[in-house]
């Protein structure tokens, strides 16, 4: 079973975290049969943490976590605090397959997805 894990960074402006969990609703009902569970968590700030939100697939039945890391450049937390985060899961259950995907920045459309977002009055 195969399980998608949205990561954001937290915020302390609670609404800032709940977007992320809307979204995740909205990542869930697109997903189809892709991912059988998604879930979010966040590096600080908020809840559940990373190893948390692992833990919860894991118990959910997942035996693939796909990490997505919401971020938009490859700074500290995608190089280096994600996978140091993700790390002790993966050796404590080396039996799932938790992997890391590219962060999103890195996806290729990024650029049209800010033009389209520029053409949309705010």
């Amino acid at each position: 079973m195969q399980a998608l894990l949205l990561i954001a960074h937290g915020s302390r402006r609670a609404e800032s975290n709940d977007e992320v969990r809307t979204l995740t609703e909205d990542l869930k009902t697109r997903a189809g049969a892709s991912y059988s569970i998604v879930r979010c968590a966040f590096l600080e700030l908020a809840e559940p943490s990373i190893p948390d939100g692992i833990e919860l697939c894991v118990k959910d039945g997942a035996t693939e976590v796909v990490v997505l890391p919401y971020f938009l450049s490859a700074g500290r937390h995608v190089v280096t605090d994600i996978p140091n985060e993700v790390r002790g899961k993966q050796e404590e259950y080396p039996q799932v397959n938790i992997r890391i995907a590219s962060y999103l920045g890195a996806n290729a459309g990024i650029p049209d997805l800010l033009l389209a977002s520029a053409s949309v009055p705010a």
